[in-house]
């Protein structure tokens, strides 16, 4: 019994971390990949660092964006969730 007393303080640590820190991660990490996977050709986006587009083909692991100044090739992970989500909210 006094074993288990030592250990509990530790325990209830791990837990306490996995709640608060991992498990969202995972839940967000998650989104990120349904979202991912629902792009579509035509969807207007957001990326990462700011530039608004408009999704004209879609690769395994990349997509081809249209700007107003031309056609760029980059990965789907670098498309903004949140970013992108408050542009479909605004229109």
């Amino acid at each position: 019994m006094g074993q288990l007393t030592q250990f509990l303080p530790f325990l209830l640590m791990f837990v306490v971390i996995y709640f608060f820190m991992i498990r969202p991660q995972q839940n967000r990490m998650k989104k990120e990949k349904e979202f991912e996977n629902s792009l579509k050709v035509g969807d207007r986006i957001i990326t990462k660092s700011g530039i608004h587009a408009k999704i004209v083909e879609l690769g395994e692991t990349t997509v081809v964006i249209e700007t107003m100044s031309g056609k760029l090739k980059m990965e789907r992970t670098a498309i903004s969730m949140e970013l992108s989500a408050a542009l479909h909210k605004k229109a």
